[in-house]
């Protein structure tokens, strides 16, 4: 494996009161061969995370907008760099030597690829997360030469963009904030021409955090996969899917919270919705029978 730095792909972790996991995270990035450069967006902590790694990693780009920006940090993140490719982390997330420079060879090869997904390991079992399956099997089909299957959307913490693609389409949507904000963009870069794919040869090492609040993940994850639903697909389409994610929700307060937030934020839907072409229409239409089958991602079930 070389072990020579590799300019052409920077990191964005973004964090929030997680301070532990996040220097785990950075030991773990300090280490990788590429040495990129690691921007850290630090979403509002008050558990001393900034202190942290100013005087631990110093070597880390540290960026205070001294509020929660949810997943638009990662906005901020990549506008600090100038790297033509961006690798994401979570806090709770890193990548495995030799991927990031693996990512760059990929998207090299292939100018019309925006996004590639990697592997997933859950740490500390070391076993692989049950999405990867699904995955590697995705239905979806992209345009000749890409060097893994296409993919309908991703998941950020362990996906590497193309910083021009990224920007193109205006990154994450800050009305998402943060919880299933990746499908959105993902069509949205699908229908300006990009592809998104699967690398198997990529790792990212996952060791969720203990910190997550899980009720406001599935009430965001309810409301902005409904979101997405209302603002791109067509009508027909749109009930369906919306029918499939109420019958997989867990019946409690938080996935209620979530669909009721989403009715109340029909009005800007309508007004900003824009159907998807049939070409990335397509590619939702083709993950339809996946996602109802799905074990790996469910709401709150």
């Amino acid at each position: 494996m070389p072990s020579e730095p590799d300019p052409r792909v920077g990191v964005v972790v973004i964090t929030h009161n997680r301070r532990e996991e996040l220097n785990r995270t950075l030991t773990a990035l300090g280490q990788v061969p590429e040495r990129p450069r690691v921007v850290v967006v630090d979403n509002a902590s008050v558990d001393g995370t900034a202190a942290s790694v100013r005087a631990d990693f110093p070597w880390a780009e540290l960026i205070t907008p001294g509020t929660n920006l949810g997943a638009v940090g990662r906005n901020v993140g990549v506008e600090h760099l100038d790297t033509p490719y961006v690798a994401f982390c979570d806090d709770d997330t890193w990548w495995e030597p030799g991927s990031l420079r693996a990512a760059a060879d990929a998207l090299d090869a292939c100018p019309h690829l925006a996004v590639i997904t990697a592997r997933i390991v859950v740490e500390p079992a070391g076993t692989e997360d049950p999405i990867v399956a699904e995955l590697r099997d995705s239905p979806v089909r992209g345009l000749p030469g890409l060097p893994g299957p296409a993919l309908g959307s991703f998941l950020a913490g362990a996906s590497v963009v193309r910083r021009a693609a990224f920007r193109e389409v205006g990154g994450f949507s800050s009305r998402l904030w943060l919880g299933g904000e990746e499908e959105l963009l993902a069509a949205d870069l699908a229908a300006a021409g990009w592809e998104l794919c699967y690398l198997d040869a990529l790792t990212v090492h996952h060791q969720a955090s203990v910190l997550r609040d899980g009720d406001r993940r599935l009430h965001d994850g309810v409301r902005n996969t409904l979101w997405f639903t209302w603002l791109r697909r067509p009508w027909p389409a749109a009930v369906r899917r919306t029918g499939v994610v109420l019958r997989q929700m867990n019946p409690g307060r938080p996935a209620f919270g979530g669909v009721l937030a989403a009715v109340r934020g029909l009005p800007w839907v309508l007004r900003e919705r824009r159907v998807l072409p049939p070409h990335v229409e397509a590619r939702f239409l083709a993950l339809e029978d996946a996602q109802r089958r799905s074990t790996a991602r469910r709401y709150g079930r």
